[in-house]
């Protein structure tokens, strides 16, 4: 009501200043409208009319929709700030510069308004000037201007701030922006931004600094703050850097000091004498980072605490520039006193006795105190290895079990502990419901579950069921998601198992014409989560019928004349649908044919009819689930039926090159896989192999003799053992805490051997030693082809070392191979798994016992890849060295080899 009236009295004050300056003729002021204002007792009035002024680009009607009045309105005046409503709005929008209400005209009780506007000016455009395109688009996305939009004084200030963040983020802390803002030609009110940028030279960080850290080493407390590196230096004329905590920060002694130290040849005092002259940091990055500096500030102090230090702060810290251009940054921290557990008791216990409860604690008197052990051990933070109080509980169905450490004395330098813990009634796994699933039925995944209705309930179930449904397939393993609801009143808990599913059908093609060869490629398709009950409902195909948790594999691969297979398998995991009792069935046919004429050297059709080794096989194998010793226990039993046909094709074996073999064996496989939870990329557990392989001992039971030909049924007995132990390496901690190191340790072993002494031991089944692990035409004859980065595939024609008449490639009937592999991830979601590995491998083979000596092994190490894509599966490099191929002629360069892997990771 003031603006308004004040509003009116401006006018009519410069009416008159006009009038008398100019001398025109004067220009009276409507008294009725003053004395609208002047009147002491309020009055309604009703709008009558509405007019809008200034609006050049807005339509009219929706000014006045906007101010919400509107023809009609009572107001009274004095005493309404119904006006003053209506120009909030109006600023509220953005849109005007300025808004002002006046009252033009007065009919007894009706009143006309007119709304004044200064419009904002539009922004027909924008432009960045002085950096690369990359980052002008960056910014046009960042900033958030937008041409033909209203531009408003926030709207320039943000931006400003976006764009100087922008390259302070990448490290250009003393970035200058000049903003510059001009009318656009060619159209009315509106304007262009141009935005003058120099980002200067990026800021490093030169050196990071401690002041009053007596009791930990500047170097640990540097190790801590993964987001906060200094830059590599190289110099023999380090820098004097002046704290203004501590003045002198050079707390390095001289090389003399470092001499007399006792331990002077330690890892960290070495660094510190070396650090002021060298320090190189290849992987890591000295930009500044305002957001990891507070993470790692806080992750000091989590070190502190770790060690023992409770009370420890950062006092103060700071940023200086250097006369260089980058920053030192400075940390003073009070590390008060060292803390040591005391005396700890419990209270409220009665399944377990105080001493049990101690030993699962594994925290003694005189224990350097540490509050994130200490609630790790009661499980107080969850973790999926267990072996803590609270999962001591839990497993046994003690759902609501809680528990809390109470300070109950501290003294000195010691803490007194009390655990008081409510044990709780037991509970029962009450509602189990899935969701999530689109294609897959619900009892393929409710059968998989551990926690079953009416059960006891038990952490451990939970845990091992989002392992095992990750390990179908066709889940995303990091969308397992038990919603855990307890019921208080009856002691029940209902679990509703929130899934997501993926792509898990594999699909891999390729193909190619060669002249004198012929058509080339591979055509193999791999159903993960297949339907055989649907294939005759045409509704279910999509593109085949799925939904079932079955697998069907199938694989066609030519190489022309010279090479074809086919390949057909198909797995129902759970036969019957009540135990988990698996069966497999699986057919191959493969024919090698040496496709050129040895006369004219030329590919042809007849040459490959003529000359070929065939290989045809068929498997049945059923597996079953033990519960003893553990249910991570399978029993496989297959019955697998090869025959080898060999037509005029020469060096396969001694004295062969033509003929038919029948291997009919038997094999029992015992598996223990706990390694999970991603199939992919497991993260913990182990995965042992046992088995035996056996035919009928044919010789011995009077069918063959030794004057036979012992290819036509051979027999034999074959030993595999395998065991791989996946351990994380350090502790993974905030978002990243999925990404951590993961060292895998492999040993296998394999032997095979014969029933008869005075027969050879098979020429089939043999073990292959060296290069990629890729199936070749070795495999064709049975063989196990067991991969050794860094070598090629182990050969010897020494007949000496190779009595038996197999092929100068060593087909070894004993061999031994040791794997190490550190492994960190770079993405372990559903659409893709990518890790890196470094590795040490020792391998060897050996022709029989009188030769074997487990300790000569060719050793080898290198770095790898690993990408897994749903589509395609598995895609693996490697490089690896062969140390003992390394001589003088060679060079490194002889010893080294490339290797690729594609479907599978080798043995």
């Amino acid at each position: 009501m003031l603006r308004i009236y004040q509003t009116v009295l401006f006018i009519a004050l410069a009416l008159l200043t006009s009038t008398q300056l100019f001398a025109q003729e004067p220009v009276s002021i409507d008294p009725a409208l003053k004395g609208i204002y002047e009147s002491r007792t309020p009055k309604k009035y009703t709008i009558a009319g509405i007019d809008v002024k200034g609006a050049k680009t807005f339509d009219k009607n929706l000014i006045i929709s906007i101010s919400g009045l509107s023809v009609g309105d009572e107001v009274q005046i004095p005493g309404t700030d119904v006006f003053n409503k209506a120009l909030a709005k109006l600023w509220k929008q953005s849109l005007v510069s300025n808004a002002e209400i006046n009252i033009t005209k007065l009919e007894e009780t009706n009143i006309y308004i007119e709304i004044v506007l200064v419009e904002r000016p539009r922004l027909a455009n924008f432009e960045f000037i002085g950096v690369k395109k990359g980052d002008k688009d960056d910014l046009n996305t960042k900033t958030g201007l937008s041409k033909d939009r209203v531009l408003t004084e926030d709207m320039k200030l943000s931006a400003v701030d976006i764009i100087r963040k922008f390259y302070y983020d990448k490290g250009y802390r003393n970035v200058t922006i000049n903003m510059v803002e001009t009318p656009f030609p060619g159209f009315a009110n509106t304007v262009e931004l141009k935005f003058y940028i120099d980002k200067g030279k990026k800021v490093k960080i030169n050196s990071v600094n401690f002041a009053d850290n007596y009791e930990i080493a500047d170097a640990k407390l540097k190790k801590q703050m993964k987001g906060t590196k200094e830059m590599s230096r190289f110099t023999l004329f380090p820098d004097k850097i002046v704290s203004p905590y501590s003045g002198d920060t050079s707390k390095t002694k001289t090389f003399k000091d470092y001499l007399k130290q006792s331990g002077y040849l330690y890892p960290t005092k070495t660094k510190e004498i070396l650090d002021p002259y060298f320090r190189f940091k290849f992987f890591a990055s000295a930009k500044f980072s305002d957001k990891k500096y507070a993470e790692d500030k806080e992750k000091v102090l989590d070190y502190y605490n770790a060690e023992g230090f409770r009370d420890a702060v950062i006092v103060t810290d700071t940023t200086i520039p250097n006369s260089k251009g980058n920053i030192d940054v400075h940390i003073k921290v009070n590390e008060g006193h060292k803390y040591y557990f005391g005396n700890i008791t419990w209270s409220g216990n009665t399944k377990y006795s105080d001493s049990v409860l101690n030993l699962v604690l594994g925290i003694k008197k005189g224990d350097v105190y540490n509050g994130e052990t200490l609630n790790k051990r009661l499980g107080k933070q969850l973790s999926a290895e267990g072996g803590d109080v609270g999962s001591l509980f839990q497993d046994d169905g003690y759902l609501f079990f809680n528990v809390d450490p109470i300070e109950t004395a501290v003294y000195n330098d010691t803490i007194d502990f009390e655990i008081r813990m409510r044990e709780g009634p037991q509970a029962t796994y009450g509602k189990i419901t899935v969701s999530g699933n689109d294609k897959t039925k619900d009892y393929v995944i409710l059968r998989e579950l551990r926690t079953i209705p009416g059960e006891k309930f038990s952490r451990q179930d939970i845990i091992r069921t989002q392992r095992e449904l990750s390990q179908l397939g066709f889940l995303n393993a990091e969308k397992i998601n038990p919603q855990v609801v307890p019921n208080n009143a009856d002691g029940t808990v209902d679990i509703n198992w929130q899934v997501e599913e993926k792509s898990a059908d594999q699909l891999e093609l390729s193909a190619g014409f060669g002249g004198g060869i012929g058509l080339t490629g591979t055509l193999g398709v791999t159903f993960n989560n297949f339907s055989i009950k649907n294939i005759t409902k045409k509704k279910t195909w999509d593109p085949l019928p799925s939904g079932d948790g079955q697998k069907l594999s199938a694989r066609i691969q030519s190489n022309g004349r010279a090479y074809r297979s086919y390949n057909l398998s198909f797995t129902e995991p759970w036969l019957g649908g009540k135990k988990r009792n698996s069966f497999s069935v699986s057919y191959f046919n493969t024919k090698y044919s040496n496709a050129f004429d040895p006369i004219t050297g030329v590919s042809s059709r007849k040459a490959g009819d003529t000359s070929y080794v065939k290989t045809v096989g068929f498997g049945i194998s059923l597996g079953k689930q033990l519960k003893w010793p553990d249910d991570f226990f399978t029993l496989v039993t297959s019955v697998n039926v090869q025959q080898y046909k060999l037509r005029n094709y020469p060096n396969i074996f001694a004295g062969l090159s033509d003929g038919t073999s029948t291997n009919l064996s038997l094999k029992f496989t015992l598996l223990r896989n706990s390694a999970g939870p991603n199939p992919i990329f497991p993260t913990s557990g182990s995965n042992l192999l046992l088995s035996g392989q056996f035919t009928l001992p044919y010789s011995l039971m009077g069918i063959t003799s030794s004057t036979d030909n012992q290819y036509k049924l051979p027999e034999f007995h074959k030993w595999r053992f395998t065991s791989e132990w996946y351990v994380p390496i350090g502790r993974a901690r905030g978002p990243e805490k999925n990404k951590q190191f993961i060292l895998k340790a492999a040993a296998k072993y394999g032997f095979i051997g014969k029933y008869n002494p005075r027969l050879q031991v098979s020429p089939f089944e043999r073990f292959q030693v060296g290069d990629a692990g890729l199936s070749n035409t070795t495999a064709l004859l049975g063989y196990d082809i067991i991969a050794h980065r860094g070598y090629p595939v182990y050969s010897n024609s020494n007949p000496k070392i190779n009595p038996d008449g197999v092929t100068p490639t060593q087909y070894f009937t004993i061999f031994n191979k040791y794997t190490a592999e550190l492994r960190y991830p770079f993405s372990t979601s559903a659409s893709s798994t990518i890790y890196g590995l470094a590795f040490f491998e020792a391998a060897n083979g050996w022709y029989n016992f009188k030769d074997y000596n487990p300790f000569k092994l060719r050793r080898s190490a290198g770095v790898g890849m690993r990408f897994f894509l749903p589509l395609f599966g598995l895609l693996g490099f490697d490089y690896g060295v062969g140390f003992d191929r390394y001589n003088q002629n060679s060079g490194l360069k002889g010893a080294a080899k490339f290797t690729f892997n594609l479907g599978q990771e080798p043995e």
